[in-house]
């Protein structure tokens, strides 16, 4: 095996170790919330996202980002929690084109509910990995990020 083909499995030990990672925190976190508050993953990121905005409101496109979804996945996403009542359409007042999804009061309560959740279930997810030889090193980095603290 060349350099070339070292630096290859490099990356690829990387993404498998990210990915296993991802996966564990998702699975911890996704069982929580659902018995908890009733809320998916990928739901209280939409939350959590639209918490974040001034106003409260993003472009559908923007969700789709933040979520890692298609633009159809996003729609079906957003027409679920609207029909809950946790979040409505606004449309953008100098585009009549463009929507804006912001969070309703209901969907303000269920995300300031839900947040101590999340952030326990995933303190302790990350502590657990830690106890994990292939994780640990990354779970390290993730303490010492800047985004962490």
């Amino acid at each position: 095996m060349g350099i070339a083909d070292d630096a290859v499995e490099v990356r690829a030990t990387g993404w498998r170790t990210l990915a296993a990672l991802h996966g564990v925190i998702e699975g911890a976190l996704e069982r929580e919330l659902v018995r908890a508050h009733a809320l998916s993953v990928v739901e209280f990121t939409v939350l959590d996202a639209l918490s974040r905005q001034d106003g409260w409101h993003m472009r559908m496109s923007q969700l789709a980002r933040a979520t890692a979804l298609s633009p159809s996945a996003t729609t079906r996403l957003v027409n679920r929690l609207e029909d809950r009542g946790l979040l409505t359409r606004v449309l953008c007042a100098d585009d009549r084109r463009g929507i804006y999804t912001e969070l309703t009061a209901k969907g303000r309560r269920l995300y300031d509910t839900a947040r101590p959740t999340y952030d326990r279930v995933l303190e302790e997810a990350l502590t657990d990995a830690e106890q994990v030889p292939e994780l640990a090193p990354l779970v390290g980095f993730l303490h010492r990020s800047p985004a962490a603290v």
